[in-house]
């Protein structure tokens, strides 16, 4: 019995253009531009975490000063 399977068409992979450095750069730079943005938050938040302790201090001295 002859094999019916039909023939497999070649995996489509694009081939290697002068474009693929650049969006390699870019997926580096879009990468590291969310990571410094996390960095971002990451700083406000223990600044402001920080400036409530500083306040609750203040307050408490506040109110215990004789």
């Amino acid at each position: 019995m002859p094999d019916t399977e039909p023939p497999r068409e070649p995996d489509t992979v694009p081939p290697p253009t002068e474009a693929s450095p650049a969006r390699e750069q870019e997926q580096r730079r879009l990468a590291q531009e969310k990571k410094d943005e996390r960095y971002v938050w990451w700083y406000l938040a223990y600044f402001l975490f920080g400036i409530h302790i500083v306040a609750f201090v203040m307050i408490y001295a506040v109110m215990h000063a004789k």
